[in-house]
């Protein structure tokens, strides 16, 4: 197998079908893809080794300047689209279109890869639409999302769908262990803590701070005794989420103000042009969704945690010996087990899923969380 693949864990059926279209194979290849598979399943590895083996004259290497410049971003002839921000606009994906039209310069494909195509939105996937029905010869467009579903059936019904699976844990405990030299013991626990999700295991093998703060969420469950214990847990995850946020963004905000700053002129004093003012504001608020973005991600990261803790404690109570994704709380998720019943640890459950859904909804973090922990409390408590 060609190196560029050689991250993309248990996707050997996925991995077929792009080798297939790489070869020339006879109705193997699209002008328009579309890869979709649960978070952490690699969806964005995936298109850009997909990239890399299309502009490889070797069929993806790993080792050329073609297939180390895909895979690194700096390709002249692929374009990589990551936002930060809630949705991706018209105007962007204008541009994109507007690039994907230029005869690549290595003359083999000009690529497009939008990472988050399920955050299109309506006028910008019209704009996109013309892109796909009217492609040059030598462009390919690659997106990324969660499942067809999440992308405007105009967009999929033109590509070519590439499904992921999540990966195994041995599949990902391997990978931690030749990749990021992590110790077998550390990588199976990540590993199965991550449940598929790549990016996740990988965070927790190469981060302490990481693996405290998991150990923090999963004792919630055993420290909701009250509901002045719920509203303050509730307050201090979600002043964490925006820490970390803030901690994240802090230093890319600088730098795009003061770039922009440079590119108008506000270096001086004096009055500032109405058109540079605007501009400034048009920043702010990219900068304040690119927070609000990251603060959702942190919280759901604590709503899967929980997630997986109360599957624990319902696998107990209705299915004795089935593997625990925490199995080191054992101690902990047990007692909870049989002081509890199977409705209550569904009523948790639930209740997660319904903060989930109202983060999605852009209500108030403080709101949802704090009405998810009282629910979850009575699952805790007899």
């Amino acid at each position: 197998m060609g190196q560029v693949w050689a991250e993309l864990v248990g996707q050997d059926r996925a991995v077929a079908t792009l080798r297939r279209a790489v070869e020339g194979r006879r109705h193997a290849m699209s002008h328009a893809w579309l890869f979709v598979g649960p978070p952490g399943s690699g969806r964005s590895n995936a298109a850009k080794a997909f990239a890399a083996a299309l502009q490889c004259a070797d069929g993806g290497c790993g080792r050329c300047e073609d297939c180390r410049t895909t895979l690194s971003g700096a390709h002249p002839d692929v374009t990589l689209l990551r936002t930060e921000q809630l949705s991706i606009g018209v105007d962007e994906v204008r541009s994109l279109v507007g690039r994907a039209g230029v005869s690549p310069v290595k003359r083999r494909h000009q690529i497009v890869v939008i990472e988050d195509a399920d955050r299109i939105t309506e006028r910008g996937a019209d704009a996109l639409l013309k892109g796909l029905e009217e492609p040059s010869p030598r462009t390919v467009w690659l997106l990324c999302a969660p499942s067809p579903d999440d992308v405007i059936v105009t967009i999929r019904s033109r590509c070519r769908v590439v499904k992921l699976v999540t990966p195994s844990d041995d599949a990902v405990t391997q990978l931690l262990i030749t990749r990021d030299g992590a110790s077998p013991a550390l990588a199976a626990h990540a590993a199965r803590a991550a449940q598929g999700h790549i990016g996740r295991a990988r965070m927790l093998v190469r981060s302490e701070d990481a693996r405290i703060r998991r150990r923090q969420v999963l004792a919630l469950p055993g420290s909701l005794t009250s509901m002045t214990a719920c509203l303050d847990a509730a307050e201090n995850l979600v002043a964490a989420a925006s820490e970390e946020a803030a901690q994240t963004t802090a230093e890319l905000d600088a730098k795009e103000m003061a770039a922009l700053q440079e590119a108008l002129g506000l270096g001086g004093r004096g009055a500032k042009p109405r058109s540079a003012q605007a501009a400034v504001r048009d920043l702010e608020d990219q900068q304040k969704a690119r927070a609000k973005r990251l603060q959702r991600d942190a919280l759901d990261r604590v709503l899967t945690e929980l997630t997986a803790y109360y599957r624990d404690v319902l696998a107990v109570q209705t299915a004795p010996g089935v593997e625990l994704v925490n199995a080191d709380l054992a101690d902990e998720i047990e007692p909870l087990a049989r002081r509890s019943t199977p409705e209550q640890t569904v009523h948790a459950l639930d209740a997660i899923l319904e903060a989930r859904t109202a983060l999605e909804g852009n209500v108030a973090p403080l709101l949802a969380v704090e009405a998810m922990l009282l629910s979850v409390s009575r699952a805790s408590r007899t």
